[in-house]
């Protein structure tokens, strides 16, 4: 019996969709950005969402904010109809050279281009109902994703995924440095309190919210060379690349809690700003 429960779970995960900041980092994006948007904000993204129908993906839901979080990674599975999108979650911008979004962007195939260009598509009201939702499906992702550092920062290792690493006494083969910022450091961080997912006032907000997509891509990058990469290559991002598993100890993760903390909450709150300039 035991060992029919194992196979289950197994079967589970090895058919499940990989998803980019798992479900909790995306979702808990997208709550802090609904209890932070005007409540007229609020009222239009349930009125376009009230059209998720026009997708046409029965299995990839978008009723509400937090369900269209994660539409774009559920998508990713249905094969061609989406394979255009596979590379706008992300920018491969080196973190050892100055910051540049030109070679990592070209033909706005990156992660912020596709932030301001689902944003105007959003704003428009000509716009057909179907590209709207889509957009605004897109949005809520895209800009979760930017705020993962690992999707806006990179050293020529698929931001992290070619970085083998043990996270504290956890230690699985499939465990590298994407995957531990991706899952159970943003679970960590989200779930301890005080909660992060909470309404912010003015002054909490203004200095998050301020500045635009490529400073918050040069925000994110950053974060990626100071406080992902130092820690786990001996403290200089920009070290020698490791040659066996990095480990993420204790003392470490707990260092990088906040940081991963700070960066689910800016995601909401820009996220939320984003919202009230298309739809408030």
């Amino acid at each position: 019996m035991i060992r029919r429960l194992f196979l289950a779970l197994a079967c589970l995960f090895a058919t499940s969709p990989a998803y980019a900041y798992w479900e909790y980092g995306h979702q808990s994006v997208a709550t802090i950005a609904r209890l932070n948007v005007r409540p007229e904000t609020r009222a239009a993204i349930d009125r376009i969402l009230r059209h998720q129908g026009l997708l046409e993906t029965p299995t990839c839901p978008a009723r509400t904010i937090e369900e269209a979080s994660v539409w774009a990674d559920c998508v990713k599975p249905l094969g061609e109809r989406f394979s255009y999108a596979y590379s706008w979650h992300y920018q491969n911008v080196d973190v050892c050279k100055p910051f540049d979004l030109k070679g990592p962007c070209k033909d706005g195939n990156c992660v912020s281009a596709q932030i301001i260009r689902n944003l105007k598509l959003l704003k428009d009201r000509d716009v057909p109902m179907r590209e709207r939702v889509m957009a605004l499906a897109f949005l809520v992702h895209f800009v979760g994703d930017l705020h993962m550092p690992l999707h806006a920062g990179d050293r020529g290792d698929l931001g992290g995924n070619w970085v083998r690493a043990d996270y504290g006494i956890y230690h699985p083969d499939r465990f590298n440095l994407h995957s531990i910022w991706d899952g159970p450091l943003a679970e960590r961080a989200i779930s301890t309190p005080p909660s992060i997912l909470r309404v912010y006032t003015p002054a909490e907000r203004a200095p998050v919210q301020a500045g635009d997509v490529v400073d918050w891509s040069r925000d994110s990058w950053e974060i990626s060379r100071d406080y992902v990469y130092a820690p786990a290559l001996g403290g200089d991002g920009c070290g020698p690349k490791p040659a066996g598993r990095v480990k993420l100890d204790d003392a470490t993760v707990a260092r990088l809690v906040p940081i991963a903390q700070g960066q689910v909450k800016k995601g909401g709150l820009r996220l939320a700003r984003l919202l009230d300039e298309a739809l408030g």
